[in-house]
């Protein structure tokens, strides 16, 4: 890649030293280097299981909520979903930004703190409204452990495992999606609602014991501009609950006006004042990189494909086929766990399916998914011959797509910026989600009635908006990028940085 020093995968056995207060020494894999190496690995996909988990867990939980809270409706309780899932949005970028400044342990350790005490607070709730203030904290904990988890462990492995160590990480997000709604049914049919928050308790404090394995790396920058960053959380957040609250409030109401109109102006002033200001809340000088910019075109459209994919299967299986919810999400789970497998597969052979293959093929693949499924959507149950092909096709597209999005966008920056580069990626995808769910809604609101009309109509729209994920995604790295040199951890000890054997 343009600007970064070639590496050496293979660094000699023998220590070397320098001059330099901050250089670090390379020593050969050890016991204790494996030890470090798996409990990085462990605190990154931790932090992203965890923090994708609380996305899903909680959509079943929704008729056992209303039995305790009789004066709530359905549409007050789906605010435990938006609230978690607007916080989640609005902070990643900020998030990340934050995490290459003040150090990505440190806020990891920030970032898991909050997340367990709200899950202890929703799951200690005493009324909705308290519930809902806990999911919103409970997403900003989460959206500064996606950033800061990646950027860990890229930041203490060789340039020549960090793909697969991104396959590993979104593997455990892939496996997160799997688990929620079965794992939510179960616990919600066997210990009520307050259960699925609690779960996320031990893992919590799990893996905040083992934070002490990773290197508290930054870039030395100040502490970026808060007012900047403020701007632009409050932008996005409000650009998505104007999107995501469109059907229900109406797309010609004024809160939803309000909110999309001043999303946008609030994120126009971001990127202004990102661009003029010494210590940018933003780094915008990462659209400047043609990989990376292609990259977040490409994580924007496959949200705007996955997410409301996602939903859509669960109304197909419940209202078409009558599944209850519970059966309905063990039945999305083999696509998932394809998923999951696809992406630790890529990012294992990196350096012969390159982002740019990864992602075509696993667009072209969700694409014909997508058509096959709109050709098809029968009535009456057909698991065996369509449902379950199906889902292992969806499950191999997305974890190709996943991966290689994710590879693409942090591999192309600097390791100081390794942050802030997924933090950024992760809101592109999150604001396509946000679009997707309102179309998916939109859709489903207009043709109420129409049986299966409406399904095949989105899975046609789906295959179209696959084959031009394809197409941008001509813009990403024909070959492997050269991975830029290892991050120097600001106040590392003068032993060696750890890394991951091969």
């Amino acid at each position: 890649m343009p600007g970064t020093a070639p590496h050496d995968p293979n660094p000699p056995a023998t220590p070397t030293t320098s001059t330099s207060p901050t250089t670090t020494l390379s020593t050969p894999s050890t016991p204790t280097t494996q030890k470090s190496a798996a409990l990085v690995l462990v605190l990154a996909c931790g932090g992203s299981f965890v923090s994708l988990l609380d996305v899903t867990i909680a959509n079943l939980a929704v008729p056992d909520l209303q039995r305790d809270f009789t004066s709530a409706s359905v549409a007050d309780l789906t605010w435990v979903m938006s609230l978690y899932a607007i916080a989640f949005a609005a902070l990643l970028a900020p998030a990340g930004r934050l995490a290459d400044t003040v150090g990505r342990r440190r806020l990891y350790r920030v970032g898991i703190v909050v997340f367990t005490l709200a899950s202890a607070a929703c799951a200690a709730a005493p009324n909705l409204a308290t519930l809902l203030a806990a999911r919103a904290v409970q997403g900003l904990g989460a959206a500064a452990l996606v950033p800061a988890s990646l950027a860990i462990v890229l930041g203490q492995v060789p340039p020549a495992r960090r793909a697969a160590a991104i396959g590993a990480w979104g593997a455990s997000a892939s496996l997160a999606a799997a688990l929620g709604p079965s794992l939510g049914g179960i616990l919600v049919d066997v210990f009520g609602w307050r259960s699925v928050f609690l779960i996320t308790v031990p893992i919590g404090l799990g893996l905040l014991l083992v934070t002490g394995a990773a290197e508290d790396s930054r870039n030395g920058e100040r502490t970026p501009d808060l007012a900047g960053s403020a701007l632009l959380a409050g932008g996005i957040g409000t650009l998505v609950l104007g999107v995501t609250q469109g059907s229900a409030w109406g797309w010609a109401d004024a809160r939803t006006l309000a909110c999309v109109l001043g999303g946008v102006v609030l994120l126009v002033v971001a990127v202004v004042r990102a661009a003029r200001h010494p210590r940018p809340g933003l780094d915008v000088g990462l659209w400047r990189n043609r990989p990376y910019a292609f990259a977040n075109v490409v994580s924007f459209l496959f949200g705007v494909v996955l997410y409301p994919w996602m939903l859509l299967g669960v109304l197909y299986l419940t209202q078409i086929w009558h599944y209850s919810e519970l059966r309905a999400g063990f039945a999305m789970t083999h696509g998932a766990v394809v998923s999951a497998f696809a992406g630790l597969v890529v990012g294992r052979f990196a350096q012969k399916i390159n982002p740019r293959t990864a992602v075509i093929a696993g667009e072209l693949i969700l694409a014909g998914t997508a058509l096959w499924l709109g050709l098809a959507v029968p009535e009456t149950p057909s698991f065996v011959t369509l449902w379950l092909p199906t889902g292992v096709t969806l499950g191999l597209g997305i974890g190709a797509v996943s991966t290689g999005a994710s590879s693409a966008a942090t591999l192309s920056v600097a390791p100081a910026k390794f942050a802030g580069a997924a933090g950024l990626n992760m809101t592109a995808r999150q604001l396509g989600g946000a679009l997707g769910i309102a179309v998916l809604a939109t859709v489903m609101q207009r043709e109420a009635g129409h049986g299966t009309d409406a399904f095949a109509d989105l899975f046609f729209l789906f295959a179209a908006l696959s084959v031009l994920t394809a197409i941008a995604a001509l813009g990403l790295p024909t070959r492997p990028q050269a991975a830029p040199a290892a991050v120097v951890p600001q106040h590392a000890p003068a032993s060696a940085i750890e890394e991951v054997p091969a």
